[in-house]
């Protein structure tokens, strides 16, 4: 006990300390809030799959904007994750309609596909670019605070990586709000949304493109695979707190900073690389969630099952 109380402070010892880990906190709590607001939607429309296939669906795109670039800025990377983005749900429309395979051999094929030429990509130009397979696979959150300042004049904003993540989770609150009443009707009844006018089809590919965003702006943090399970982790376990859209999108704030904070903590005490940690942590959490619940949690749903027997048995007892 005395260990882990130690290793809780050992993250705080100094002043150094604080503000080299608030920096990482500050990043893990962005990256998990934006990946879940938009996870939030994913899930409902159950594009979990289709999100995977775009998070691994967009790495040839990335590579290839680097390569033409010769910068990691979020503008070229998100235009090539764009259209890598939407070259993959393309690939997967037609074969799922002019095929004889269903939507999820159809998801399958195409980001396995996609996935494999981005790696090869990469490892074609590895010793050319300064661009680490590691990096992009897996991340390097506790890199965050090494980021060049932003400059504006003769002006230093402070963190560079840290503003450009801020924006991207500002953008992706302020369109959720914005365009709230399109993405709800959409994602629970596309016949309704049409019956009503609503731009099904727009919605859906700005919807995937908030995901490329996302996805591009969290891939240096987290890498291209933990992402996914920042995406999901908030809305399944919120799922087991609140049936109503809004407090699944309130309750992503409050898990993002538990996922970051705890897999801080996690990652100092055990050694763990952080991005997995947060992953992890996530995962620590969802177990009660699932568990007790009060929307569907499984032994509390047991709990009022056996509750519901009891009542009827006794009403029985007394008819008799």
């Amino acid at each position: 006990m005395d260990n882990l109380s130690d290793g809780w402070m050992a993250v705080w010892a100094t002043d150094e300390q604080i503000i080299w880990n608030l920096k990482i906190v500050f990043m893990g709590m962005m990256v998990c809030l934006s990946c879940g607001v938009v996870g939030c939607f994913v899930v409902l429309r159950r594009m979990a799959l289709l999100g995977d296939a775009v998070s691994h669906g967009i790495l040839p795109g990335i590579v290839l904007a680097y390569l033409l670039s010769g910068t990691l800025s979020l503008g070229p990377l998100w235009l090539g994750a764009c259209l890598a983005g939407l070259g993959c749900g393309a690939c997967i429309e037609w074969l799922r309609r002019y095929t004889p395979l269903r939507e999820d051999a159809a998801m399958g094929l195409t980001f396995t596909s996609f996935f494999a030429l981005g790696i090869v990509l990469l490892s074609m130009e590895a010793g050319n670019v300064h661009l680490d397979p590691a990096c992009i696979l897996y991340g390097e959150i506790g890199l965050t605070p090494l980021a060049p300042d932003l400059q504006i004049g003769t002006f230093s904003l402070g963190n560079s990586a840290l503003w450009s993540m801020g924006m991207v989770c500002l953008i992706t609150l302020v369109s959720a709000g914005c365009f709230y009443r399109f993405l709800l009707v959409t994602s629970f009844d596309e016949s309704l949304a049409r019956t009503l006018g609503m731009p099904v089809w727009s919605v859906q590919y700005g919807l995937m493109l908030m995901l490329a965003l996302v996805v591009v702006a969290s891939f240096e943090s987290v890498g291209v695979i933990l992402v996914l399970a920042m995406m999901i982790l908030p809305p399944v376990s919120s799922a087991f707190l609140f049936d109503r859209l809004p407090g699944m999108l309130i309750s992503c704030l409050p898990l993002s900073l538990l996922y970051s904070l705890g897999g801080l903590h996690l990652a100092y005490w055990m050694n763990f690389p952080i991005a997995a940690s947060i992953a992890l942590t996530g995962i620590i959490l969802f177990l009660p969630c699932c568990l007790f619940g009060p929307k569907g949690g499984i032994l509390r749903r047991k709990g009022q099952r056996k509750m519901e027997q009891e009542a009827l048995a006794d009403s029985v007892v007394k008819r008799a």
